[in-house]
């Protein structure tokens, strides 16, 4: 098993800028994609951001150009440097990481944490 522990949300103005981070338990096996993603009041929740044990990174189009994922594998960590936020990122940012048990792979998953951009 894996936990997940995120920080960084908070209140921020549009224009504004916020870094999420999200650091992963020690785990026997390895762990494969870590990413975020977002879920607003009333909306599915969305992917953000991927990146993968060797760096290919995946965005949402929405983002792209705005948002940065990166990974410290030493320290089984995944950040989101969000920059140019707008009101339509508010939302509770969850992180994952895939954990690979080698016949098959699950999803751990971090609590949650609000972001909330002013117009």
């Amino acid at each position: 098993q894996v936990q997940l522990v995120e920080s960084g949300g908070g209140l921020v103005q549009t224009g504004g800028s916020l870094r999420l981070s999200c650091e992963a338990s020690r785990s026997i096996f390895k762990i494969g994609d870590m990413g975020w993603y977002r879920q607003a009041p009333g909306n599915q929740r969305e992917l953000v951001a991927s990146v993968t044990d060797n760096g290919d990174t995946n965005y949402q189009g929405s983002v792209e150009g705005r948002f940065t994922i990166s990974r410290d594998n030493a320290k089984n960590t995944v950040y989101l440097e969000m920059n140019s936020l707008k009101p339509e990122d508010t939302a509770v940012y969850y992180c994952y990481a895939e954990l690979d048990y080698g016949l098959g792979s699950y999803n751990y998953w971090g609590q949650g944490t609000q972001v909330t951009v002013s117009s």
